[in-house]
């Protein structure tokens, strides 16, 4: 059936599943997104921090990412199964996100060299049904795209230092800009072909996959390898090509999903863990 282009839930062999997006799910959350795909469901929450930037990076804020696989998600996860490859998530988002031309970090920056925003990005994996590479990816850009910063004001006192006051108004915040932040594709190698969008039984099967960090104008932020398998250098390129072409297309879709929810407004109706 490989052969032929199709899959064994019918797809073919770049087409993802079903998606759903939700933000603003969590209360006490400076943003937060809970997205299912298929049977992946990931919960992200932002949380925000005042904090001092690095010595190396005075002009910029930081990001964290921080990922915890439920031992609910897959039995695969029970007892700390789910380590390792929390890191590796965790670690490759890090990576994708440390361009400047992914995430504009000097929009965190308060005080040059002194005081800084800082990101703590909380991904909780609900349930494991294949592809967690691109769904908390995904995730973690509708959270961002939802997360609203406080306004700060500063007061210079004697001595030189400032005192910070942090706006006391809900609606008195800035909004952060998720445009050029990347979402990871996975295409997986399954005999001689490569699907993207794997279950978690063809994931099983695979002898590798090629995972790429994509933004919206289709500028490859970061690329590595999972799985024991090997991939022809000109193979290589062609999953390339097919990933740069897959990721502007999910990066798109996200944003019109988000764009159009936003302006629901007060109307959008809300599900939460409920549907």
């Amino acid at each position: 059936m490989y052969n032929r282009g199709f899959r064994c839930d019918g797809r073919m062999r770049l087409d993802y599943r079903p998606m759903e997006v939700e933000t603003d799910v969590v209360s006490h959350a400076s943003g937060s997104a809970r997205l299912r795909l298929a049977n992946t469901d990931i919960l992200v929450g932002v949380k925000t921090e005042i904090d001092t930037p690095y010595p190396e990076r005075p002009r910029e804020g930081k990001i964290e990412f921080f990922v915890d696989c439920s031992a609910n998600a897959t039995p695969a996860f029970e007892g700390r199964g789910g380590e390792e490859l929390g890191t590796e998530i965790s670690n490759s988002l890090a990576t994708a996100y440390q361009s400047s031309q992914t995430f504009d970090l000097t929009a965190l920056c308060i005080l040059p060299g002194q005081q800084c925003w800082k990101l703590y990005i909380d991904i909780l994996i609900l349930e494991c049904g294949g592809n967690l590479f691109d769904a908390v990816s995904l995730a973690v850009k509708a959270a961002l795209h939802n997360t609203r910063v406080p306004k700060v004001k500063g007061a210079c006192l004697d001595g030189g230092t400032v005192d910070l006051q942090l706006s006391d108004d809900p609606y008195d915040c800035c909004r952060l800009d998720v445009s050029d932040a990347p979402c990871l594709v996975t295409l997986c190698k399954i005999g001689d072909h490569c699907v993207v969008d794997p279950t978690a039984e063809e994931e099983t099967c695979s002898s590798g996959s090629v995972v790429i960090a994509i933004t919206e104008k289709s500028l490859v932020t970061s690329v590595f390898k999972t799985g024991v398998g090997s991939f022809h250098p000109q193979t290589l390129i062609d999953i390339l090509k097919v990933g740069q072409t897959i990721g502007l297309s999910v990066n798109k879709a996200l944003r019109a999903a988000l764009l159009e929810e936003e302006q629901q407004g007060r109307k959008k109706e809300c599900f939460g863990f409920l549907k």
